[in-house]
C-alpha cells in the first residue's frame, strides 16, 4: 500500500489567516522553543479550525474556534483539551495537547497546541490501489468499528471525566433537544421530520450502561498509518460527552450510506462506505455489538435518532441561508439534505430496518 498519500495541510483560506508573529512569541514564552513559524490549514470539517503549525524542527495541530462565532459553547476549546488530556494516557488514538491558550489574548480566540499524528485519512473517494482491494476495504470497515468500541470501553471515571456529562436522562433529553432545535430553526413543512421525531418520543428505549461517546465518529475523523492495518489519531472530540454508547453507534451509522440506498440518498456527502467491499450497516452493527458485548432492542430507534440529528444540523445551516445571514451558495442546497435524511430515517422505521 505504498501509494496511499498522508492527509497533508494546504493553503490557509482567506479570512482564516493566523497570526504568526503573535503565535512565534507565545511558542517561544511557553515552550522556550525560538525559531520561525509558519501555518498551513487542514481542509477537512466544518467547525473548529484546524492547522499544521511548523516551528523550527517541529510540527503542532492548532485548533481554534471559527472566526465570528458567537456560540461558545459549541466551540469550546477548554472542554476539547480535557477530554484529550484525560484520554491521551489511556486511549492511544487521542493525541497529546502540548499546550493550551484559553484568553484569546495571542490569537483573538481560545487555541490549543496537540501532537501530530501523521497519516491516511480516507474521504469519499478511495485511493485506486485500496479500492481495487475488497478484502482491505472490509479490513478498514472492521478497524473503525472496533476503535469506537475501544473508546467505550475506556474507564471514563478513572480517567477523570466523571463529571463530562450527565448520562441519566440522556437519550430523552437528545430526542427532545433536537426536536426542539428543529422547531427552532424550520422554514419548509417536511411531514417526515415531524413524524419521525414523534415516533422517537414514543419508542425511548431503556437507557444502557454509559460511556464516553464521540459524537462524530468516522472515516474522515480518523487517521490510518499508510498501511491501513492500525488507526493512529481519532480527531474533533468537540462533541465528546458521557452518555449510552449506542447513541454514539447510531450517529456513525446515520453517515453510512450503502449502495443499496436510494440513488438521491449517495449524492450526500457521505464518506467512501457505499464503495464495493464496505460493509453495510447491518454489518457495522453486528460487529459493533459482538466486540462489545452490549445488547439492543431495535437498533432502528439508534439510526433513525442519528439521521434525525444530522438532519436538523443541516437544517439549521439552512436557516441560516434562507434568513440571508450567510451568502455561502452551498448552503442553499441543505434543504435537500434534509429531506433526504428524514425520509430515510421514515423508510427505516416503516421498515423495521436500517
Amino acid at each position: 500500500m505504498s501509494g496511499l498519500v498522508e492527509d497533508q495541510p494546504r493553503t490557509v483560506r482567506q479570512g482564516e489567516e493566523l497570526d504568526e508573529k503573535r503565535l512565534a512569541m507565545y511558542l517561544w514564552n511557553d515552550l522556550g522553543v525560538q525559531g520561525v513559524v509558519s501555518v498551513q490549514q487542514f481542509p477537512g470539517g466544518h467547525s473548529n479550525l484546524t492547522y499544521l503549525v511548523r516551528h523550527g524542527d517541529k510540527e503542532y495541530v492548532l485548533r481554534r474556534p471559527p472566526f465570528g462565532s458567537k456560540v461558545k459553547s459549541a466551540h469550546d476549546m477548554g472542554r476539547e483539551v480535557k477530554v484529550l488530556s484525560a484520554l491521551a494516557p489511556v486511549y492511544h488514538r487521542a493525541p497529546k495537547v502540548i499546550a493550551y491558550e484559553p484568553t484569546g489574548d495571542v490569537l483573538g480566540a481560545p487555541f490549543y497546541l496537540m501532537e501530530r499524528r501523521r497519516g491516511v485519512i480516507l474521504r469519499k473517494d478511495l485511493p485506486a490501489e485500496l479500492a481495487a482491494d475488497h478484502v482491505r476495504v472490509r479490513r478498514v470497515c472492521e478497524l473503525l468499528v472496533d476503535a469506537l468500541v475501544d473508546l467505550h470501553a475506556v474507564d471514563y471515571a478513572a480517567a477523570g471525566l466523571a463529571d463530562f456529562g450527565k448520562p441519566a436522562g440522556y437519550i430523552q433529553r437528545q430526542v427532545s433537544g433536537w426536536t426542539e432545535r428543529y422547531t427552532n430553526s424550520q422554514t419548509d413543512d417536511i411531514p417526515a421530520i415531524t413524524e419521525v421525531a414523534a415516533w422517537l418520543a414514543s419508542h425511548l428505549p431503556a437507557e444502557g450502561a454509559p460511556s464516553l461517546i464521540h459524537n462524530d465518529f468516522k472515516f474522515d475523523n480518523v487517521i490510518f498509518d499508510p498501511s491501513l492495518e492500525t488507526i493512529t489519531g481519532v480527531l474533533d472530540w468537540e462533541m465528546t460527552t458521557i452518555g449510552d454508547p449506542l447513541m454514539d453507534l447510531g450517529t456513525s451509522l446515520s453517515y453510512w450510506a450503502q449502495a443499496s440506498d436510494p440513488p438521491a440518498y449517495h449524492q450526500l456527502p457521505f464518506g467512501p462506505t457505499a464503495r464495493p467491499g464496505m460493509m453495510t450497516r447491518e454489518e457495522v452493527a453486528r460487529r459493533y455489538l459482538e466486540r462489545s458485548g452490549r445488547k439492543v432492542e431495535s437498533l432502528v430507534f439508534y439510526y433513525s435518532f442519528g439521521l434525525l440529528k444530522t438532519a436538523v444540523i443541516a437544517q439549521q445551516i439552512y436557516y441560516r441561508f434562507a434568513k440571508g445571514l450567510t451568502t455561502d451558495a452551498r448552503f442553499a442546497q441543505m434543504i435537500f439534505g434534509v429531506r433526504l435524511l428524514a425520509e430515510q430515517a421514515r423508510t427505516a422505521i416503516d421498515r423495521n430496518s436500517i
